[in-house]
């Protein structure tokens, strides 16, 4: 049974940090790439980061590239979202899911969507 669950979110001042961890169960992290979406209210969900598992490679939207971090530690089927700088936009529901492709646009390229992580971020 695939399942994937998000941990870390909370209530953070802007400017400051929270590492949100994807931790997986049920297949081999190497073989799919996990990426980190979110949802603001009132808006699309968006892709944020995603990891390669076969070479590592990382991706990032304009709007996170230099702020947040996302690694992964396959041994321990976790991947993890650091976030640093944070602004009051960056507040959503943050969610992780496993893909067949290191995309951050084609979410029908995912699956085994976790259940989400509140981040609120207080101007």
């Amino acid at each position: 049974d695939v399942q994937l669950q998000a941990f870390g979110g909370g209530l953070v001042q802007a400017g400051g940090s929270l590492r949100l961890s994807c931790v997986g169960s049920g297949f081999t992290f190497d073989d799919y790439a996990i990426g980190w979406f979110r949802r603001a209210p009132g808006k699309a969900r968006e892709g944020v980061s995603c990891i390669s598992g076969l070479d590592g490679s990382t991706y990032y939207a304009d709007s996170v590239r230099g702020r947040f971090t996302i690694s992964s530690d396959n041994a321990k089927n976790t991947v993890y979202l650091q976030m640093n700088s944070l602004k009051p936009e960056d507040t959503a529901v943050y969610y992780c899911a496993k893909g067949a492709a290191t995309t951050l646009t084609e979410l029908y390229e995912y699956d085994s969507w976790g259940q989400g992580t509140l981040v609120t971020v207080s101007s």
